[in-house]
């Protein structure tokens, strides 16, 4: 085995890691540990050959368990690799001190921050202070990314009149659409004919009405139908009502925002929308409730601290970096930790998966989540420039936008599964259960393959 190889095994929570780092022993007796010793000085000062890293979610203790007892036991009890081969478990030091569902999404640790809701009524989303003038643009399309953080139905769509007097003379069309979606979901069209309602200083026109859920995402576009552009404004100079919290605006430089290749036209406001809030008395009885939900949360993290602690201290596997512990901070876990290839894998713009950092269509090559082999210069290289690498939505789409920087060479084994299924000499397989993988190594031990084993 080259001891410049890293070998990577998947990761029991959906997310595998394995890292390659080499530690080697001081020269003399006046030198100091250098790279991972000087982080982790529990480790034993030794060379190893291997160094597999499990990125592990803190509350995974039974899928670690299932490792420990698997074939990572086979590693301690095997008489070479036991001397060769260190495994540890990579866990973030701070688990999320909001609860699940006060958060705005499952996979971060932002806290949902609605308050003194609007509730049964019709709230207009955008409006134009009495002092700014209603005047046109040159812009014919004007668009506004946003995303919904409790769930809401929009009735009407509308558009900014111009204050001539003269009525409604343009001929403009209003459309909502999701995020990477081409079809609206719903639209207006505004003509002299056929204006809608004046309210304020915006003509509405009712829609079909949808709920949209909690974490939607979507952008709503004026396109004027005439020569002349729309009465539009900055969305610095508009007025939001978010219901107390329940939408955001996404702007192009703000937190979060969809790169500027997927807005269409002009950013900007050249309308509005009237929404409602569904669920009120739902909302009401979890705002009032969260007080208690954080105590017991609180609670729970302190046991769980407590838990890893002792966990640690008996198998003395794992490391725990300084990171909050959620999916979003795979990534820095990955860098953390370092101080089958996948081929124009199109970029998710929502969901679990949702990237907003990376503006292209399609990722460089990356492997697989499952686990990968890297060698030790591109470790150096990772943990030299930790501090200046860009996390992205997941740790593999991550190295793979990393590692197009560096243009390694890159090797594919078709034994590494990117999927679930069960192939005899497999070296990976992720999304298993702990009951499932027990089961696995119980038809490994008994008869070799546990992918073509028959009872005896």
């Amino acid at each position: 085995m080259r001891n410049w190889l890293v070998l990577l095994c998947p990761c029991a929570v959906g997310v595998a890691l394995h890292l390659w780092l080499l530690l080697s022993c001081p020269s003399g007796p006046e030198r100091q540990p250098a790279g991972p010793l000087a982080f982790f000085p529990q480790w034993k000062l030794k060379h190893y050959d291997i160094i597999v890293g499990v990125l592990s979610a803190r509350h995974n203790h039974e899928l670690r368990s299932v490792i420990r007892n698997t074939w990572f036991k086979h590693l301690k009890q095997h008489p070479a690799l036991s001397q060769r081969v260190l495994v540890k478990f990579i866990i973030g030091a701070h688990g999320c001190a909001v609860p699940v569902e006060d958060r705005e999404d499952p996979y971060s640790c932002k806290l949902l921050n609605i308050s003194n809701p609007v509730l049964n009524q019709e709230i207009e989303a955008f409006s134009l202070p009495e002092d700014v003038p209603s005047v046109l643009s040159e812009d014919r399309i004007v668009s506004v990314n946003f995303r919904v953080l409790y769930p809401i139905v929009i009735t009407s769509l509308g558009v900014f009149y111009e204050a001539d007097g003269v009525g409604f003379q343009r001929n403009i069309t209003v459309k909502l659409y999701q995020a990477e979606h081409e079809e609206a979901l719903f639209s207006a069209r505004f003509s002299p004919p056929s204006c809608g309602v004046q309210v304020n200083r915006l003509w509405y026109k009712p829609v079909e009405q949808f709920i949209l859920p909690e974490s939607f995402e979507g952008t709503i576009v004026w396109e004027s139908q005439d020569l002349q552009g729309l009465v539009s404004r900055n969305l610095h100079k508009v007025m939001v009502n978010d219901g107390g919290g329940v939408f955001r605006v996404i702007t192009q430089a703000g937190e979060g925002s969809l790169p500027h290749e997927l807005t269409e036209g002009v950013e900007g406001i050249a309308g509005g929308f009237i929404y409602t809030i569904q669920e009120g008395d739902a909302l009401l009885k979890s705002l009032h409730t969260r007080p208690e939900r954080f105590t017991s949360h609180i609670k729970n993290l302190e046991k769980e601290d407590a838990l890893l602690k002792e966990e640690s201290g008996t198998y003395d596997d794992i490391v725990f970096v300084d990171v909050i512990d959620t999916y979003r901070n795979v990534p820095a876990k990955l860098l953390n930790f370092y101080r089958c290839f996948r081929l124009n894998w199109a970029v998710d713009r929502t969901g679990k998966w949702q990237e907003l950092e990376y503006p292209s269509p399609a990722y460089p090559a990356f492997a697989c989540g499952s686990g990968y082999v890297i060698s030790k210069d591109i470790v150096q290289w990772l943990a030299s420039n930790s501090e200046r690498l860009k996390t992205y939505q997941g740790e593999d789409v991550s190295m793979g936008i990393w590692m197009a920087a560096v243009g390694p060479k890159r090797y594919q084994d078709s034994l590494w599964l990117c999927e679930k299924t069960c192939e005899s000499g497999m070296l990976s397989s992720p999304q298993y259960s702990p009951q499932e993988l027990r089961e696995l190594w119980r038809l490994k031990e008994l008869c070799g393959d546990p992918c073509r084993c028959e009872e005896r």
